[in-house]
């Protein structure tokens, strides 16, 4: 239902902002028009000051012939063949424009703005498959239903804040640019490069651990336990750091397939892992202990859904949402593995890279085109462009959020992490 409000704001925000752009369009038409009457009159005003000077030159002269010596003067001059007065130059009567209003009513604009139906469909009785639910379909602890009911009080008490504010911004030691970055436990954090430099990090920019991998885009994550995951693409193997140790130990071997992003699930503690074999890509979900559980490659009319799944996510409804690199679009599938959506943009060219979501549901995502931040609701709507270079970020690339629901953007160059808060 919030999702429902919230593409409702979105729509109406968009037809008021094409009702400011037609009536400016308008105005400026008005404007213009007004301009070329008022040069017409000008010219007009100048040819009868002209006139007027030429009757007043004219009467000077004919009171010279005034004085009886020279009435025969002026009788000779009014004779004349010669003595034309010129006519009274012609003026037009402007022609302005009418405006005509436009005819509507509320059942116009309702249509405008969509319609709130319920189908009536009935409810179909599903047969789920053990493969699908391995892990979704486990029962919640305690703990986790507090940390539920905790999110949801804070949800309900969240809005988007009128502007972005910036938290603070540090410098990472030990990367020439922040390409990823996953938050971890005890105010710690992981930030990679294109280099292969993975780095932790406190909050204060101090280097804990520094490790050589193959490289790549949102390739490592931190579990719910604190533990880093992180792909090794040269080795097709997927590999685990423990938070009370520093030994990394081969966690899954993915075959034939190479492991290009990965994300660990909030809800119940999946790996979403992004692969790629030849021309295509797809999403493995495993579970805690490394089973492979649900494979997401094709939508219901057996198109390829990705082609180079460089960043993944997942939203508080389980949406599965992949930045993907060829294909320059952002494409979200539903827990059941049903395509929901793709994003391509605002304008002709578009470029995702990194992209989280927070606990409205929001998607952001970085463009390498604007070098912007787009914000989305969870049914795709764009909302904004969430940061700009206004707010001091130039060259987003990565992203994330914290706990205290602030985002944190990792740019290309240099190596700078910048913390902003969005939401009130």
């Amino acid at each position: 239902m919030e999702g429902l409000r919230t593409s409702m704001k979105a729509e109406a925000e968009v037809v008021k902002n094409l009702v400011d752009t037609v009536t400016s369009d308008k105005i400026k038409q008005v404007n213009e028009i007004e301009q070329s009457l008022l040069e017409t009159l000008y010219d007009q005003n100048q040819n009868i000051d002209d006139y007027i000077n030429y009757l007043n030159d004219l009467i000077k002269m004919f009171y010279g012939y005034l004085s009886p010596s020279n009435i025969e003067e002026l009788t000779f001059a009014l004779n004349s063949e010669n003595l034309i007065i010129r006519p009274i130059p012609e003026t037009s009567k402007p022609v302005l424009p009418v405006f005509t209003a436009g005819q509507y009513s509320k059942e116009d604009v309702t249509k405008l703005l969509g319609r709130i139906t319920v189908p009536n469909i009935k409810p179909v009785n599903r047969k789920i498959k053990p493969m699908e639910t391995a892990s979704t379909q486990l029962k919640p602890t305690g703990k986790q239903r507090k940390q539920d009911r905790e999110k949801s009080d804070v949800k309900q008490t969240l809005s988007l804040s009128p502007s972005v504010t910036k938290v603070r911004e540090y410098t990472v030691p030990g990367v020439d640019d922040v390409y990823h970055i996953s938050l971890g436990k005890s105010g710690r954090l992981w930030v990679s490069d294109w280099r292969g430099n993975l780095v932790q990090t406190d909050l204060q920019g101090n280097q804990l651990q520094k490790i050589q991998t193959s490289c790549g885009y949102g390739y490592h994550t931190v579990t719910q336990d604190g533990d880093l995951i992180y792909t090794d693409r040269n080795n097709k193997f997927i590999n685990r750091i423990t938070q009370l140790g520093n030994t990394i130990t081969e966690f899954i071997k993915t075959g034939d397939w190479g492991t290009i992003s990965v994300h660990s699930s909030h809800i119940n503690g999946d790996l979403l892992v992004g692969m790629r074999k030849y021309n295509e890509g797809k999403i493995t979900r495993y579970n805690k202990t490394g089973t492979e559980i649900q494979n997401i490659k094709r939508d219901d009319k057996g198109q390829k859904l990705y082609w180079y799944p460089r960043y993944i996510t997942e939203n508080i409804n389980g949406d599965v949402c992949v930045s993907d690199y060829n294909n320059d679009v952002v494409v979200v599938v539903d827990k059941s593995r049903q395509h929901r959506f793709s994003y391509k943009g605002q304008g002709s060219k578009f470029s995702p890279l990194g992209l989280c979501t927070d606990v409205l549901g929001h998607i952001l995502v970085c463009d390498d085109i604007s070098k912007t931040v787009h914000l989305l609701n969870q049914d795709g709507r764009f909302l904004s462009l969430l940061l700009t270079e206004q707010q001091g970020v130039k060259l987003p690339i990565s992203l994330c959020v914290d706990d205290e629901n602030n985002i944190w953007v990792g740019q290309e160059y240099p190596n700078t992490v910048t913390v902003c808060k969005y939401l009130q």
